[in-house]
């Protein structure tokens, strides 16, 4: 049996893994890179082997950097059968299209507005390619066992994080691998716990947050304060959000923060189609959340949900204080680089970061401390407050991932710390070994083991 690390090695983007046994190829995942120019450039590239002879792809949830390569992947010739859970595919097809779009208007605006280093921009994969792959994915449920082959089979078990997520369970040879994706926090505020591994003889483990411990503190004071703050100077807080779940999140607490009439009176916008769209995933999916039908329903009305471009214009020129939610997450892309190039240079702006922020983004830049930006090709002063609220990140942190292996009746051979920066993942590596005695590694992208 072969693995091979294709991406999310070295880097918390791009997830591929690739499992080869017995003349068949299973690719777990097939995200997209995200952040510095380099790990961008490795999306134009070819994967090692050809997307042809790659049987099934397993999907652990619906992020870009977990499925938004796709899209190439059946434009290079793949054929096979992508399993993952109802809501996984549901938001796949959003977030795949969301994807699709963004890249085709930026390719288009780069060519009208000359800042391409390229002679012609193109897009990494346009709307067509992108729904190309819906047809390919098959919808299974959690806990039940699916046979890719008589002698391989596979269970998804909910792993909190988004709607959807799953950690997968790959039997074969006589072994068993369990695939963690990505591991939601045991205390969140939307999602169930994940559930553990009971048995494996091989972990590969992501370590987003593998050197850090969430602190303790009370996110929806914080939301009230920072609010508050802002409305008393007559400002505008910007919240850039993940799309799936976190928007959802955010939008919870603040309204829970109104009932108690704890922030003001004042517009609070959704500006991001994909996250109005998922609302509708979580109405039709409330056995994988803590809310109730009625809870959707009255937090909805609270919002102003923005989904034509012309209501984003009419927003980000209504002077009067506000509250937006925007995607993108890291600000790569998306609706909230519009309200950025308005109110990132106004000093009564607040800019609140809410999620993990890769390598080489624009929302890591604005957490370092960058004093510019630069927005489709030009450059803005930072004169905006940026903060930050750790609180809410839909990751586990170093005790939530340390918990998620504590069931394992004996110890495996080895686990993998994948899907993290080299220092979390070093870090995370250490504490496993002290705690547990179990035999880690990092490997390194494009490294192949033999199991």
């Amino acid at each position: 049996m072969k693995i091979k690390f294709l991406g999310g090695a070295g880097t918390v983007t791009g997830s591929k893994t690739l499992v080869e046994s017995n003349g068949i190829r299973i690719l777990i995942d097939c995200g997209q890179f995200q952040g510095i120019k380099p790990l961008r450039e490795l999306n134009w590239e070819p994967l090692p082997i050809l997307p042809n002879t790659i049987d099934f792809v397993l999907l652990t949830h619906g992020h870009l950097d977990h499925c938004g390569w796709l899209p190439r992947l059946v434009n290079q010739g793949f054929e096979g059968k992508i399993y993952c859970t109802s809501p996984t595919a549901a938001i796949a097809k959003l977030i795949l299209l969301d994807s699709a779009k963004i890249q085709e208007e930026e390719a288009e605006r780069a060519n009208k507005e000359h800042y391409s280093k390229h002679e012609k921009a193109e897009p990494l994969y346009n709307v067509i390619q992108a729904e190309k792959v819906f047809p390919l994915f098959r919808v299974l449920k959690t806990n039940e066992e699916v046979l890719l082959d008589p002698e391989i089979s596979a269970v998804f078990r909910n792993a909190g994080h988004i709607i959807g997520a799953c950690s997968i369970e790959l039997k074969l040879e006589g072994k068993t691998l369990v695939f963690s994706g990505d591991i939601g926090r045991d205390d969140d505020v939307l999602m169930f716990p994940p559930i553990k591994p009971k048995e494996a003889d091989y972990v590969f483990l992501e370590s987003t947050y593998g050197n850090r411990i969430h602190p303790d503190e009370d996110v929806k004071l914080l939301l009230e304060t920072y609010i508050n703050n802002t409305y008393q100077i007559n400002g505008t807080v910007i919240i850039p959000s993940f799309a799936v779940e976190r928007a959802q999140t955010i939008m919870y607490l603040l309204w829970q923060l109104k009932i108690e009439n704890k922030i003001p009176d004042i517009s609070y916008i959704i500006d991001t189609p994909m996250g109005i769209s998922v609302l509708d995933i979580f109405m039709n999916n409330r056995n994988w959340h803590k809310l109730s039908e009625s809870d959707c329903i009255e937090m909805c009305q609270m919002f102003t949900l923005n989904s034509d471009y012309k209501e984003t214009i009419t927003s980000i020129f209504d002077k009067q204080p506000k509250v937006v939610i925007a995607a993108s997450g890291m600000i790569t892309g998306g609706r909230v680089l519009s309200y950025l190039e308005r109110y990132i240079g106004l000093p009564e702006t607040t800019v609140i970061i809410v999620g993990y922020q890769a390598e080489g983004t624009r929302g890591r830049k604005l957490l370092e401390g960058a004093t510019e930006i630069k927005i489709y090709g030009k450059y803005y002063p930072v004169l905006a407050k940026i903060l930050e609220i750790e609180g809410l990140s839909a990751h586990g942190d170093q005790n939530d991932l340390l918990n998620w292996l504590s069931d394992l009746k004996k110890k495996p051979e080895k686990v993998f710390l994948v899907h993290g920066e080299n220092q979390p993942a070093d870090e995370l590596r250490i504490k496993i070994n002290e705690k547990y005695g179990f035999d880690c590694a990092v490997p390194l992208m494009g490294q192949e083991i033999e199991l």
